[in-house]
This record gives structure tokens, sequence and C-alpha cells, in this order.
């Protein structure tokens, strides 16, 4: 197929998700030819001063989009942020400590359980009575703890903190899939951690942002591959770090740089939001999910009110070269996750079908 001139797709899926063509195409001349070295980015050595470059790049991008603190350290590792739910009771609980956390979604439970086999792990809120759809409110975050965790944004169900929480002990974050989606205090947190394959890059990378004077305090020692530590001492590269991931993420976060950064990203993602859940609560053969004030600007969930309506709907979308608004397997109905790099003409051809599909059968 001549990619030129191929059909336009609309990609709303959940992750790995769209990215910018411009970095598409650099990236595939790097897999060619990085640099002019006559060598691909894929084979490189990790060890050579050209990928060093990229990873020092990488690495302050991080802290430069997201305005971290200057004694704030960048971690690039592979595992994805599942590895990270382990990591995080290893490195911030004390032997004989306890936890705190959360539970808004899948993901958050899934951390919960990792916390549960290293130690003590109080669950201080859920919203699993209604099926994780709204943000709790109102809990207090216990002095006595170790760390307290939670997950910004819950890319399965829809919901978003729209108000990050503070505490008096070291606060760690899962922002896998709304980090670089709007500003956030970095020094209120110990950690934030995220997989790359929503708003930074390709599946395959991690990122770490940490708060080193947080670490070292657990007396529990630790595999060198799980001490996030030991990774931060050896600059990422304690072992092979994933070199494609951190390049297509390096060219991701320039792409973001060059378009306004973090604040434009979260002026650009309001406006897409508004015009989806505009149609979501206009139209009548629509109904959102979640709460309205905690309803997520990176993922928006809906159904059909007439759920027996969804193959004639399915078919509409998918004529319109739309791709990816299933919803998650464990949940049904649809989610358009809104990435950074997905255009508002992309939401507009999506309210444009759902306008459609309303007329049809109203």
């Amino acid at each position: 197929m001549n990619v030129a001139t191929s059909k336009k797709v609309h990609n709303y899926s959940a992750g790995p998700c769209i990215l910018p063509r411009e970095v598409f195409e650099q990236a595939a001349q790097a897999v060619l030819d990085f640099e002019g070295s006559g060598m691909s980015i894929l084979e490189i050595s990790h060890r050579s001063k050209p990928f060093e470059a990229v990873m020092a790049k990488a690495q302050g991008l991080v802290k430069e989009l997201l305005g971290a603190p200057d004694h704030f350290e960048v971690v690039f590792l592979g595992g994805g942020a599942s590895l990270g739910f382990h990591m995080v009771p290893l490195n911030y609980m004390k032997v004989g400590g306890k936890s705190a956390y959360v539970n808004t979604g899948e993901w958050a439970s899934r951390a919960i359980k990792e916390s549960k086999l290293i130690g003590d792990t109080q669950v201080l809120a859920s919203s699993e009575d209604r099926n994780f759809s709204y943000i709790p409110k109102g809990f207090a975050i216990p002095g006595d703890t170790d760390y307290f965790h939670f997950t910004s944004n819950n890319t399965i169900f829809g919901t978003q903190f729209k108000t990050l929480p503070t505490a008096t002990v070291p606060v760690v974050c899962d922002m896998s899939s709304d980090i670089f989606s709007r500003p956030v205090n970095v020094a209120d947190f110990a950690l934030i951690y995220a997989g790359a394959q929503k708003n930074m890059g390709p599946a395959g990378a991690t990122v770490y942002l940490m708060d080193p004077e947080k670490l070292g305090h657990t007396g529990r020692k630790l595999s060198p591959m799980l001490d996030l530590k030991n990774h931060a001492s050896k600059e990422s590269m304690y072992n092979t770090p994933p070199v494609f991931a951190v390049y297509v993420s390096m060219l991701n976060l320039e792409w973001l740089k060059r378009n306004g950064g973090v604040a434009e990203a979260e002026r650009r993602n309001a406006a897409k939001a508004q015009l989806l859940y505009g149609a979501i609560d206009r139209l009548p053969q629509f109904k959102g999910t979640t709460a309205v004030e905690d309803r997520s600007v990176m993922n928006p969930t809906f159904v059909l009110n007439d759920a027996g309506l969804e193959p004639a709907f399915d078919a509409l979308w998918k004529e319109a070269g739309i791709s990816g608004i299933r919803g998650h397997r464990s949940v049904g109905g649809y989610r358009a996750s809104m990435y950074n790099a997905l255009p508002l003409e992309s939401v507009q051809a999506l309210v444009d079908v759902m306008e459609h599909f309303a007329q049809k059968h109203g």
C-alpha cells in the first residue's frame, strides 16, 4: 500500500495510541539511517555517544515539559507501569511499614494487589461500589503511612482526578494515560511514573520521574534491577534500555515542545473533550457512563441508550474511517481515547457520525 494515498484513519486506540505523523517519519528514517551514521537506531550500541545523547535529551525534556525541580531524576525502564506497581512498594514501603491507596479502576486495583504482596496496604477509598464510575472524594491520607498512591486517569472507566491529591507523606502517582496532557506541580510528588504508550511514545518504555531524596529509606535490600536508586545512579543504563521506544519518546516530546508544550496541549485537549461530551449530552441516543464532574479528558466513555442499535452505529463510524472506539472488553460500550496527538478534526468526524446516527434513529 502506498502510505501517501492511504485512507485517513481517525485513531482512537487507548494504547498503543496515535502519535504525530512527523514523529513516525523521523523514526522511520532513523530505522534506516540514524543521524547519517549509516546504521539503524535499532542496531547502534546503547553505550554509544549518539544514544547517550538521545537518553539525556529525553530525560531533560521530561523535566522541562513538566516543570520538575532541578534535583528530580528521570529513569527510562522496560516492564510497563505494571512492573512499576511492584517496584513502588519495594522502593517506598519500609520493612514493617504500610502504604495507602485509592482504588479507582482496573490499574489501581492491580497496583494495590502488588503492594499487598510487600506489606500492609490500606485502601482509603474506592469507587468499585458503582463500577468505578466516579472519583472518591473527602478521604483522609494518614500521616503514618510510608507513601500514598493514586492513578490520575482511569483509561478503562473514563474517570480522572481533576484535583490531584497532596499529602504530608510521599505521594506516588501512576500517570500512564494523562501525563503531558496538563500541567502538574511535580514538587508535590515523590514519584510520577507512566507507560509511554499513551501521550509519550510507543509501547516498551516506562518513565519514572522521582525525587531522589525520597528513595533509599525502606531498610530493604533490593535486587539492582528493582532498585530505582540504582537505575537513577546508572542513568537508565544499568541494563540495556528500550532504545527505540526511548528514541521515539524523545521525538514526540520534541514535537510537544514545538507545539506549545503541556499548557497548549491542555487547551487543545479541553476543546476536544468539550466537543465530544457536548454531543454525548445533547443527543438523546447517547449517554455518558461516568459522573460528570469526574469525566476524563483523555478517555471519554459512553453507551447507546438502545444497545440493539450498536451494529448500525458501528457500521457508520467504521465507514467514516474511525478506529478503536469500542469500549474495553471488560465494560463494553464505547471509549474515545483522545490523547495529545489526536487532532480536533478527528473528534469532529466522530461527532458528525453521532449526529447522523441520531437523525436516522431519532
